[in-house]
């Protein structure tokens, strides 16, 4: 026997036999070399498609083989059949179509998967010859099926039969037929049913049909109302579904059948086959009510998918018939009876969270009617979401202490993402029972405070808060009346359990706007804060509402700053907080501090750094070793987010009318910002700390994010750092080239590069990272995708803020172009955008700067021939629409250059694809010349001409654009 490593790699078509099939499929099952697999894998791949494929895969389906080698055979039909059906000689429909009848009936008690595919093959052989070459197709499945067979059993035929009607329509969907015989093969399978629904009526319905043939009849069913199949035309064989519901073996696929049957977008034009169903559904009741008391989650989960589908899909036609509307009502009680099921999701129920988008649906129906229409409406559903508030609220209790503590972390999970599915329900219901809702929370959880008699479970307190929480968070409760009552009753909780602290922490959060706006009641819940910050278990939610607090309230802190930085620094020192809390904290305090007269930021700051300057300085003397890289990142981080903000100008607090408030209208006070004199300060130890560190991308990125985040936030107060920065951020990039150093340049460059005073710094930093990184784009770029993506934002942003930098005689132009062209060709997506960013802000300055002028001159037709490669399948689908920015660019501003350059960059044939012929060349040329004004439109022709060059127009891949 040859080696099997042998077959796989031999490409040679002669090889394609039917031993040697064997021989790579048994080396694909059985061969442990993962190796041998995928070079048998790729083999056999190429077997199927190929001319050989013909012969042996008859041969393959002998009775003999095993069903993994009788698959391979089926498989290798479908394939010919599916994808190269215009090879087949019309003469030898006829023949195909009786020899796989005839092995379907010899399967039909063989391997079900081989069967299986059998189906699908003639399936694909119907779709391609319906309706002229084999008019009735389904008509004659079920009489071939029907006659007596060859010592075939007739439930066995009946099977195969059922299979081959639910293989059909599959097909169809996935089938790669061309539009327009999509219509019309879509018709022929709509009259064909006729044939089918008759026989699945039957066999439903005849007291001796075996289960496993009930089963397929559904899904059969299920299969065919997927091709839109009129409602009223599958009426009788829903209800039959129905019926089917009280059987368990037919219970779950009967449940598909309904769902898929009245979720058909068409099926809302039988109202009265859907007034029909109301009463079906209404009558499961019984037996859902059942399903919940034996703890039986899948007839529940069933039952209550389609009582929502039908509101779901529905609710529009249902409440428009007024007649009925008592039984609508009855259908929406019993899925409002589905979302407050008894127990625990996830775990002692999964069914509550299928019905949330119900009520959403319905809302949007009844809040869509005209205006007195909506009265009606309104005055019988609002008890209904009112009622809908408490279960929702109750459904959202934590169960008791022992039994969360059982729960799994992936359980706890689920729930939470529950409560979060409940708070976006609850907020949008606010909008149909407004401020009503919040009074009816605050009296709940007013009489649950002050009712002495009967100890409160946390659980039930947690849920009202949990509530309220909810609608603050996105909704502007400013005008509410039961606000001041409720951040009155916050302190007279008893907090004696995480959960519940954590919601209150949160509700004080969500209520930050409001407290800007009465300051007095700060006095009442910051305490509460102060001291939740001291508790690990607490940290995100206290922290997070620190941080709002210190946000919107800064104005009226000052009196609270010094308590507020001492109990911060304090469990900043304990490290009670993981590092993302500690960042936010940072951020807190820098709010904080933006509001008090500038020697208490200095003083503030003075205490709060100190011991962290001392920290780094030691850590900037030790040998570089992993531990200490992460406490020299952890106190780079903490700095920066102090800085990104801290902000003493007061541009940001206007009030509503546009007007500055006047306490909040001073001057920012003269000397230089706090921020500044602290990087001054600390400026020396952190090039310390870099010479040490230059190697770690990670290190530089923290010292970059520093001065970066600075500067974003201080704007042209930075100017006194500028040249120090400059030189720095210079020395830096010479001796080791990284991204991050790019992106603080831009940042400079962004702010700086307009202001006369600092031209010269600016100009002298722009020059060396551009000289570098020509040398690094001289040692092969293709390892520094990130370095490619940054020079180039770097480039756009310099030619978009100061095109004069690109006049100096020291900058080689026409290598930045040349880099330009290079980086249209890395695979990275991300990289090759910003080059195209850099070429459309580049291409407007060839009227006004000269060098640019030049290059483009010189060059422009290489340009055209990357962005053309890219178009023809050089570069990912996605940037297509950046390529066409490029051309659109290109057309305005060089049109007669463009002209001559597409005329030569398109005329090698095979360029920029073999798939396009010189019509189609010349016509995309002519569109894209002619086409100077709208960019919609170009982009639009690239991307038809991208799928030309790819061979992908009109696929159905092409219709994911």
């Amino acid at each position: 026997m040859e080696t099997p490593g042998r077959i796989a790699t031999t490409p040679d078509a002669l090889d394609f036999t039917v031993e040697n099939v064997e021989k790579a499929l048994h080396q694909l099952y059985y061969d442990p070399n993962i190796e041998n697999k995928n070079l048998a894998q790729k083999w056999l791949m190429q077997a199927q498609v190929s001319p050989q494929a013909w012969q042996f895969c008859w041969a393959l389906l002998s009775p003999d083989k095993v069903p993994e080698i009788q698959y391979f055979g089926a498989s290798a039909l479908h394939t010919k059949i599916s994808r190269y059906w215009s090879d087949i000689p019309t003469d030898q429909y006829e023949s195909l179509k009786s020899q796989l009848f005839s092995q379907i009936a010899c399967f039909s008690s063989g391997s079900k998967m081989v069967l299986t595919r059998l189906c699908v093959a003639l399936a694909s052989l119907a779709l391609n010859t319906m309706p002229e070459a084999w008019p009735g197709a389904v008509a004659e499945m079920v009489r071939v099926f029907q006659e007596e067979g060859g010592g075939v059993d007739g439930r066995a035929r009946c099977l195969a039969l059922l299979e081959l009607l639910t293989v059909l329509p599959e097909e169809f969907q996935t089938s790669r037929l061309p539009q327009y015989r999509k219509g019309q093969v879509r018709g022929a399978l709509g009259r064909e049913w006729g044939s089918v629904c008759p026989l699945l009526q039957q066999l439903l319905r005849r007291a001796d049909s075996p289960g496993a043939v009930k089963a397929r009849v559904l899904r059969c069913l299920s299969s065919w109302v997927l091709l839109d199949v009129p409602l009223n035309e599958s009426e009788g064989l829903v209800h039959d579904c129905f019926s089917a519901l009280s059987d368990p073996e037919l219970f779950d696929t009967a449940v598909e059948a309904i769902v898929n049957a009245i979720s058909q977008p068409d099926s809302q034009r039988y109202v009265n086959t859907l007034l029909k169903l109301v009463p079906r559904v209404l009558a499961l009741q019984d037996q859902l009510r059942e399903a919940v008391q034996n703890g039986d989650m899948e007839t529940c989960h069933g039952i209550c998918r389609i009582a929502v589908t039908l509101g779901e899909n529905h609710s529009r036609t249902l409440l428009e018939q007024v007649d009925h509307w008592q039984s609508f009502l009855a259908l929406v009680n019993m899925i409002m009876f589905c979302t407050g099921i008894p127990g625990h999701y996830p775990v002692n129920e999964t069914t509550s969270s299928l019905t949330l988008t119900f009520w959403y649906t319905l809302q949007d129906e009844i809040m869509s009617f005209e205006s007195d229409k909506q009265a009606v409406y309104l005055q019988v559903y609002r008890p209904v979401y009112f009622q809908l508030v408490d279960v929702l609220l109750h459904k959202a209790q934590f169960p008791s202490d022992h039994e969360y503590a059982s729960w799994s972390s992936d359980e706890k999970e689920q729930f939470r993402i529950y409560r979060v599915d409940i708070s976006d329900t609850l907020m949008y219901v606010y909008e149909m029972l407004g401020a009503e809702l919040l009074s009816n929370l605050y009296d709940k959880l007013g009489r649950l405070l002050t009712n002495t008699e009967q100890p409160t479970s946390w659980q039930h307190t947690e849920a009202l808060l949990y509530g309220f929480q909810s609608i603050a968070e996105t909704i502007d409760v400013n005008y509410s009346d039961v606000i001041p009552g409720l951040i009155g009753l916050i302190p007279r909780i008893s907090i004696n359990n995480v959960q519940l602290a954590d919601t209150v922490m949160f509700t004080i959060g969500a209520l930050a706007e409001w407290l800007a706006d009465h300051p007095v009641m700060l006095s009442s819940v910051l305490p509460l804060v102060l001291q939740a910050l001291g508790n690990p278990d607490l940290s995100v939610s206290s922290v997070s509402t620190l941080k709002k607090i210190c946000r919107e309230c800064k104005y009226d802190l000052p009196p609270y700053a010094t308590n507020i930085v001492a109990v911060s620094q304090e469990v900043l020192i304990k490290q009670i907080h993981k590092t993302s809390q500690c960042m936010w904290l940072m951020q807190a305090l820098g709010f904080l501090l933006s509001a008090l007269p500038v020697e208490d930021i200095l003083r503030n700051l003075h205490s709060l750094i100190t011991p962290y300057i001392q920290q780094l300085e030691k850590l900037a003397d030790e040998t570089p070793n992993p531990s200490n890289k992460l406490a020299i990142i952890h106190i780079l981080g903490l700095l920066s987010n102090l800085f990104t903000t801290l902000d003493i100008s007061k541009q940001d607090d206007e009030s509503a009318d546009g007007s500055a408030p006047p306490v909040k209208a001073t001057p920012p006070p003269p000397g230089p910002n706090p921020v500044v004199v602290v990087l001054q300060q600390v400026f020396a130890l952190i090039q310390k700390v870099l010479s040490k560190w230059l190697n770690d991308s990670q290190v530089v990125e923290a010292v970059c994010a520093i001065f970066e985040k600075s500067v974003k936030t201080l704007l042209h107060d930075f100017a006194p750092m500028v040249s120090q920065l400059s030189e720095m951020l210079g020395q830096m990039y010479s001796t080791i080239p990284q991204a991050s150093a790019l992106d603080l340049t831009r940042q400079m460059v962004h702010i700086f590069a307009s202001e006369t005073d600092h031209f010269p710094p600016i100009k002298a930093l722009f020059e060396l990272v551009t000289s570098v990184t020509l040398s690094v784009f001289q040692q092969g770029p293709r390892d520094h995708p990130d370095i490619v993506d940054s020079f180039m934002q770097l480039q756009a942003q310099a030619l978009k803020r100061k095109p004069d930098l690109f006049l100096s005689e020291s900058l080689d132009v026409k290598a930045v172009f040349h880099c330009g062209i290079l980086s249209l060709k890395f695979p990275e997506a991300p990289t090759v955008k910003s080059t195209c960013l850099f070429f459309t802000e580049l291409l407007p300055h060839c009227s006004d700067v000269p060098p640019l002028a030049r290059v483009v001159q010189e060059d422009g037709k290489l340009l055209v021939q990357a962005v053309l490669e890219g178009i023809g399948g050089g570069a990912s689908r996605s940037l297509m629409d950046q390529f066409a920015e490029v051309l659109f660019s290109l057309n305005k501003h060089c049109f007669s250059l463009l002209a001559v350059w597409l005329k030569e960059a398109l005329q090698p044939p095979g360029f920029p694809s073999s798939r396009i012929t010189t019509e189609q060349k010349d016509n995309f040329s002519q569109q894209i010349l002619r086409e100077r004004v709208n960019k919609r439109r170009v982009k639009d022709m690239v991307k038809e001409f991208t799928l030309l060059c790819r061979g992908l127009h009109g696929t159905e891949y092409a219709a994911e654009y």
